[in-house]
């Protein structure tokens, strides 16, 4: 696999629009922002959930969230996939006939910006899945993936109002997927692997957003073990994390990271004097306080 085999792609005029205001001097600026957009995800002829995204990989976003949701399986067969821009709909299509109606009786709104919704018998499969105990990370990948995350052009450097979630492999970013939430951009990675028949042995995830309850459970459902995050943790991610076996590590800025979870898996191969801080431009925002990193 080589490096960023998939980026986001802030140049794509629908993603962002230019809005006229004032600065702090009362002088015209224009500012580059984000497009957010409702999209309605369809499992057969199920109405399942409406999303509020930049809908850039309506397809991937779809099947990535069936998928954490525990409506589709590994082994489902994906018969096609329609996405209907103007009526702001994408159906995904089974050959396995499917019926969610009990499960969509039991959901919980989740913490974070563009809110996403969790399912009530996710724990059930999250208690099932051993993670790869023999699976290893070196402190030298945590810095050298910081920075080629980090410098990436995206749309965060663009606009803000965005968070990104990358899948690694050793100190190798290879896809970068974008969203106004946290969680539609690890789903688009699950659709991504699914669609494209990735597995997870031997990756990883970084993310620039908050370490919460709902993506240590996305990571461990996708059998990922090891989720880093520019930004902190939330209390109850890091039980689940330990309840687990997750490798939790959190304000990795620079040459500073801290794991409450998992640490076990680390080799400190890299000495953290010799890590240049980052400079001001790349700074994102969950670099400046955690409490703003939603």
């Amino acid at each position: 696999m080589t490096q960023f085999s998939v980026t986001p792609n802030p140049d794509d005029p629908g993603l962002t629009r230019n809005i006229e205001g004032i600065d702090q001097d009362g002088a015209p600026v224009a500012v580059s922002v984000v497009e957010e957009r409702p999209l309605t995800i369809y499992l057969n002829r199920q109405e399942i959930v409406t999303v509020m995204t930049i809908r850039d990989r309506p397809e991937q976003l779809a099947v990535g969230y069936l998928l954490n949701q525990n409506m589709l399986a590994g082994d489902d067969e994906i018969t096609g996939i329609d996405y209907d821009e103007e009526v702001e709909t994408v159906v995904v299509r089974t050959a396995r006939t499917t019926d969610h109606e009990e499960l969509l009786r039991r959901k919980t709104l989740t913490s974070g910006c563009a809110q996403g919704t969790m399912f009530g018998d996710l724990m059930d499969r999250f208690d099932s899945v051993i993670l790869d105990k023999n699976y290893s990370i070196r402190t030298s990948w945590i810095y050298s993936l910081s920075k080629k995350i980090n410098t990436q052009p995206s749309l965060y450097l663009k606009a803000g109002a965005i968070h990104g979630c990358v899948l690694c492999e050793r100190d190798e970013p290879l896809v970068y997927m974008e969203d106004v939430g946290r969680h539609n951009a690890i789903d688009k990675i699950a659709g991504f692997m699914f669609l494209e028949g990735w597995k997870p042995e031997g990756k990883m995830f970084y993310t620039t957003g908050r370490l919460t309850s709902e993506m240590v459970i996305k990571a461990v459902q996708m059998q990922i073990p090891v989720l880093i995050s520019r930004s902190g943790f939330t209390a109850w991610g890091v039980d689940l994390a330990r309840r687990a076996g997750l490798t939790l590590i959190g304000r990795a800025r620079g040459s500073r990271f801290v794991a409450l979870s998992g640490a076990e898996r680390i080799i400190y191969d890299a000495d953290a004097r010799d890590v240049a801080a980052e400079g001001g431009r790349h700074q994102r925002k969950s670099a400046r306080a955690d409490s703003a990193s939603d």
